[in-house]
């Protein structure tokens, strides 16, 4: 009996989109992209053959959308701050104005600890959108994540502490300082930090009090 070569064809579960419903298909890479940065913990895993094979399509399906893979990253970096802004928004909804930035900062923290890649990748490729030298000083609203910095300044503002001053300067001392523990907190982790929520509590505390114990410390 002759042998007969069985024919295997791949199929992919994925539900083509009917006609008409291509752009649809650009926030599924954009997904299908983050989703391999976060499984791998590499900025070089994501590929187009990769994100294409996460995503259930053929590679060349992904150049109606996106010229190359750095597009693709800075696309994902787009969505994780807009996926921030609304976790912000989502922490201090219907919270006390005295609780407000504490649920915020928590927040932050949280979305960095869940995300670990894709944050590190928020602000290691962090790009304007703009013409012109990366040095340039901007405007915080013309930049990538100004929506989530604007939370964070919001929170500020509404903290009792802040008494009607500028929250822009305690706000940004704020987020260096968060980011800044994050960062040593991934890069050391056998030390001994204290809890989190002692550390925010601490940190709120030291950046917000009012200027006139500041001057007279």
């Amino acid at each position: 009996m002759p042998n007969r070569c069985k024919v295997i064809r791949m199929t992919s579960s994925r539900k083509p989109n009917r006609r008409g419903e291509g752009a649809k298909l650009r926030p599924e890479i954009v997904a299908g992209a983050a989703a391999v940065l976060e499984e791998t913990g590499s900025e070089d895993a994501v590929t187009l053959r990769a994100v294409a094979r996460k995503v259930g399509i053929a590679t060349p399906s992904i150049y109606g959308h996106f010229d190359d893979r750095d597009q693709i990253l800075l696309a994902v970096i787009a969505d994780a701050f807009a996926e921030l802004d609304a976790v912000l928004v989502a922490a201090t909804t219907d919270v006390e104005a005295s609780d407000h930035l504490a649920a915020a900062c928590a927040a932050y923290l949280t979305f960095a600890t869940t995300r670990p890649h894709r944050y590190r990748v928020m602000f290691a490729r962090h790009r304007t959108g703009e013409a012109g030298s990366m040095n340039e000083t901007r405007p915080t609203d013309e930049l990538v994540g100004a929506a989530a910095f604007g939370r964070l300044v919001d929170a500020v503002a509404r903290h009792p502490d802040t008494a009607g001053g500028s929250p822009l300067e305690p706000a940004v001392a704020l987020w260096v300082a968060l980011h800044g523990y994050i960062s040593l907190r991934d890069a050391v982790p056998a030390f001994p930090w204290p809890p989190e929520q002692a550390m925010l509590d601490d940190l709120i505390a030291r950046i917000l009090r009012p200027t006139t114990t500041r001057e007279s410390a």
